[in-house]
């Protein structure tokens, strides 16, 4: 392993041919493996697990606890550790908050946030500046574009697109009547489904197998598995199993 003269490093556990670049932090009880690249300026903090072969550019900050500052309504619980698989890559001045997992062969973008309580699955892209809020689980080769901000308390299956700009929201009170575990729902999105730039998905939707959001649609109730919806409120438009346009 190489570490530059320049990075504060604390910890021993450090895997093989593993660069540690100038002015990164990495603290106490983490654990980073061999053949990992860790760029300039990147804070890593106590209870982060790197796999092998990932490469962290520069500015990203992992582990970062959360804060509310008393202005938040939810409670904030998490546990101090981030679990980041074989082979990632994470962009820069990406944030990955405590008590989040990151599956193998997946891309964290540039700018990227990751809230706590998230589970992200193996070869996903979460893209450049997107959210992702808290207690969040995300599927296997899941594609999430550039500027999407996924809520709270929300499901996302396998195999899902989610194109540019999409808003996903969980709180149909908007705020107004405090945090309720059981009213903040964020969608559940199935396997298979994809959706177009600027959707809106609002609160407590399920989006069945296989569907399609058109681009601009705003989905204020269910959709079945293998329908295509648009428009304001969105409808169906299609069935996608053999059935024809509605």
């Amino acid at each position: 392993m190489m570490i530059d003269k320049m990075a504060m490093v604390d910890t021993n556990c450090i895997g093989e041919n593993t660069l540690i670049k100038s002015f990164a932090v990495i603290n106490k009880e983490v654990i980073i493996g061999s053949n990992v690249i860790i760029h300039p300026h990147v804070t890593i903090e106590a209870g982060v697990v790197i796999g092998n072969n990932v490469e962290i550019f520069p500015g990203a900050y992992i582990g970062k606890p959360p804060k509310g500052a008393g202005a938040v309504a939810r409670k904030i619980e998490y546990e101090q550790k981030v679990k980041i698989g074989d082979n990632c890559v994470i962009g820069p001045n990406a944030i990955i908050y405590s008590d989040v997992i990151i599956g193998c062969n997946t891309l964290i973008g540039d700018n990227a946030s990751i809230r706590e309580q998230v589970i992200i699955g193996d070869f996903c892209i979460v893209s450049r500046s997107v959210t992702i809020n808290y207690n969040t689980s995300i599927g296997n080769r899941t594609k999430i574009m550039d500027m999407t901000h996924i809520t709270g308390n929300c499901q996302i299956g396998d195999d899902v697109f989610i194109s540019v700009l999409v808003a996903t929201t969980n709180d149909r009170a908007i705020g107004q009547s405090g945090y309720a575990e059981e009213k903040v729902i964020g969608p559940n999105i199935g396997n298979g489904v994809a959706i177009g730039a600027s959707a809106n998905i609002l609160p407590g939707v399920s989006i069945g197998e296989g569907s399609v959001v058109a681009a601009s649609a705003v989905v204020s109730k269910d959709v079945l598995p293998r329908k295509m919806v648009a428009g304001n409120p969105a409808r169906v438009i299609k069935s996608l199993d053999g059935g024809g346009e509605i």
